[in-house]
């Protein structure tokens, strides 16, 4: 998932999720978890990650249980996203924790649930802000 991500390979991106993902970005967004398709997911990552200059997802660590045909992935992640900008610094890193949940199908493992959860912060957090109004 990070891997396409930061490539920019929006349509492999896309290949690694199930037909319906659980997204929860609450621990930085707030809100509530989102059930979306792997389209809808590409088209807000791409529209949002696709507007910095550059990311990097670090995820290491992996514990992985297998049940059958699901498993549960939790890994440790750092995320740097550079954007030049006029009024403040190009970096912003957050770091914390990842819970994949998989599913086993035709076509090999997929993740149908993603749980971000932030444990600390570095940098220019307005740059999300920045890169979700899109190219400028």
């Amino acid at each position: 998932m990070a891997w396409h991500a930061d490539q920019r390979e929006w349509d492999l991106l896309a290949g690694v999720f199930a037909d319906s993902v659980t997204l929860d970005y609450t621990s930085l967004n707030g809100g509530e978890p989102a059930e979306l398709t792997p389209e809808q997911i590409v088209a807000a990552w791409s529209a949002t990650l696709g507007s910095f200059d550059a990311t990097q997802h670090l995820v290491t660590n992996h514990l992985v249980d297998i049940d059958g045909d699901t498993a549960v992935c939790t890994a440790s992640f750092q995320a740097t996203h550079r954007l030049a900008n006029p009024h403040g610094a190009p970096l912003w890193t957050l770091g914390g924790t990842y819970r994949f949940d998989l599913v086993r199908g035709g076509s090999g493992w997929k993740i149908s649930g993603v749980v971000m959860t932030a444990t600390w912060a570095d940098g220019n957090k307005d740059l999300l802000s920045l890169a979700a109004e899109g190219p400028r």
